[in-house]
Order: structure tokens, then C-alpha cells, then sequence
């Protein structure tokens, strides 16, 4: 494979003038500029992007790692990532995790070779070979995380206030007369969920009703939720409360599979917000989250920490809201 030093003999250069060519072309006489390209289309010559990056101590780049590219509720965050990254001009490298420790881990170290300038994660475990990162006094590692909220991470985020959004899904069926309440929540190892199973306690409790409140666990999927609906429905629940859209919409497939109609019989609650939610049928009442801005606001964070590395460490707490659709309706 031909080298920079092979481009620099063959046009009659410096390696300097080479790497100039290439990365400043505007500095480089025309005559010299047109001779040196010849000759690196002629020989094949590809420039090393990973030695380049290490001299200059910037990639350019942010890479953003999601635990399931193919749940929507990513892809807006994702947009809005990038439009903010491209502002501040930075690509985004987007990696799929897939829930898996490993992929998390190998992704990470593309920060620690300096192969992009900072990681945006939008799942909940932090992976374990950024700690030297993370370790240095006095210096923020340029690592901020999206949607997920714990402070024992020790990094910036940015996320709305789950345990208040569970809780108005609540407040919205209580007030419409439902006391047997059914949830089906995401996994709780993720502090996300765990934090929407508590406000939804505190709520039922407020009106006297937790020991009717009917738990079960999900994984995000409609598959999964539509098998928990209908062992909710076994139970004689008036309602269900998802902690995902995906969920609510296979939740609301089962009560159909039962013979039974929402929300004349059993209303649904949703999360999220997708675009899909309102053209469902029926269009899905859901906890609003503001999927763009999350995903913005995570890439100005991240900035911030490139331009400063002692910023201070900030969380974000972002609004949500609860939107109210045909999905819910009074007690039967």
C-alpha cells in the first residue's frame, strides 16, 4: 500500500506539502495541488484518517450508541442530535447496542483511540472501560447521557422527569373513575423504568389504591406486552398503563384479541409519544417526551465539555406532557 513519503517522491514534495494537499488545499499553489492529486489517484493512496486524528487530538466526530436502533422513539433524538452536532460542526457515528455490555464496551473504546471526540449514550449502563475517562480530577470526560437519569454515573444528562410523567398517566385514570389499574413496565434494571414504576406507586397510593395496582414486567415490545395485557385482563384491570408506546399499542391488541374494546371497556396509556400514536386506532393517549430537543440538548452539553473540559457537570430535566386521546375514557 502506497505511503504519504511514496505520494511525496514520485510529485517531488515534502510530506508536508502532501498532507497539505489534502487537508488545506487552499494553501497550495494550483500547479503543485493538481501534480500531487495525480499522482495519489494514480498510486492508490489513501490517507491514514485514525494517525491524522491522533496528531490533530480531533476526529470531527460524536458517536451516539442506542440500545435498539430499530425503537423509534430513537430516531427523532437521533435527527436532533445531528442537526445540533452539524451546528457545531461534528458528524454523529451512531452505534447500535442492542442491550449488550460487550457492543457498549467495544464502542466506547472508538472514544478512548480518539476515533471520535465524545460519547452520547442514550442507555443506562455506563460502560466499564471509560473509567480512566472519568477518574481525572478536575477534568469532565466528554461523555454525556441521554434519557436515562442516574447521578451515581458521575456524567451530565439529560432527561424529563419520569417519576412525575407516571404519575400524571395515573392521575388521568384515577380521575376518569379506574381503580383496578394494570401496568406493564420496561426492564427494571434500567433506572428509567424503575423511576416510572415508583411515581406510579406514589400516585395510587395518594388515592388509597396501590394494593390494586397490578404489576407486570415488559421489555419494551409489543410481543411481550400483548401476552402481559392479557394476563391483566384475566385480572378484571379497567385500565392499563404502559411505560412504552409499543407496549400500549400491543396491550391495546389484546384487549381486542379478548373480545373487548378500548376504551369501552379497558383504557390504555402509552409512552413516548411516537408519530404513529396519533393515527393509531384508537389514536393513543401517551406521556409526550421531547425526543429532538433531548437529543440537542445532549450534543450542546457534549460541546460544552470539548470546548471546556472543567465545565461543571449539569443535568437537564426537560418537560413532558400528558397528551389525552381516544385510547382513554371513563370507567365502563
Amino acid at each position: 500500500m502506497p505511503t504519504i513519503i511514496d505520494v511525496a517522491a514520485v510529485a517531488g514534495v515534502s510530506t508536508a506539502t502532501v498532507s497539505r494537499v489534502l487537508s488545506q488545499p487552499e494553501r497550495v499553489a494550483e500547479a503543485t495541488r493538481k501534480r500531487v492529486l495525480e499522482v495519489v489517484q494514480s498510486l492508490g493512496y489513501a490517507p491514514n484518517v485514525a494517525a491524522r486524528t491522533l496528531r490533530t487530538l480531533r476526529a470531527a466526530k460524536i458517536l451516539l450508541t442506542v440500545p435498539d436502533i430499530s425503537n423509534p422513539f430513537f430516531a427523532s433524538i437521533i435527527r436532533g442530535a445531528e442537526e445540533a452536532a452539524r451546528d457545531a460542526g461534528y458528524a454523529v457515528v451512531v452505534g447500535d447496542t442492542r442491550h449488550d455490555p460487550q457492543v457498549e464496551d467495544q464502542y466506547a473504546e472508538m472514544l478512548s483511540r480518539r476515533e471520535v471526540d465524545g460519547l452520547i449514550f442514550l442507555g443506562h449502563r455506563l460502560p466499564d472501560n471509560l473509567s480512566p475517562l472519568l477518574s481525572r480530577p478536575g477534568i469532565a470526560a466528554p461523555v454525556v447521557n441521554g434519557c436515562e437519569y442516574s447521578p451515581d454515573l458521575g456524567v451530565p444528562s439529560v432527561h424529563i422527569d419520569n417519576a412525575a410523567a407516571s404519575s400524571d398517566a395515573i392521575e388521568h385514570l384515577v380521575g376518569l373513575g379506574h381503580r383496578d389499574i394494570g401496568i406493564v413496565t420496561g426492564p427494571l434494571i434500567s433506572p428509567i423504568s424503575r423511576d416510572r414504576l415508583s411515581g406510579a406507586m406514589e400516585a395510587a397510593e395518594r388515592h388509597g389504591l396501590r394494593d390494586r395496582l397490578q404489576v407486570r414486567n415488559g421489555d419494551y415490545s409489543a410481543k411481550l406486552a400483548f401476552e402481559l395485557a392479557g394476563d391483566l385482563l384475566e385480572q378484571n384491570v379497567t385500565a392499563i398503563f404502559c411505560f412504552s408506546d409499543e407496549m400500549a399499542m400491543g396491550a391495546i391488541s389484546a384487549i381486542g384479541a379478548a373480545g373487548l374494546t378500548c376504551p369501552g371497556h379497558v383504557s390504555v396509556v402509552g409512552f413516548d409519544d411516537l408519530p404513529t400514536a396519533r393515527f393509531f386506532q384508537p389514536a393513543l393517549t401517551t406521556i409526550a417526551q421531547p425526543k429532538g430537543l433531548i437529543g440537542q440538548r445532549t450534543v450542546e452539553l457534549l460541546v460544552e465539555i470539548l470546548r471546556d473540559p472543567q465545565s461543571p457537570i449539569r443535568q437537564i430535566t426537560l418537560p413532558h406532557e400528558l397528551v389525552v386521546r381516544d385510547s382513554t375514557g371513563p370507567l365502563p
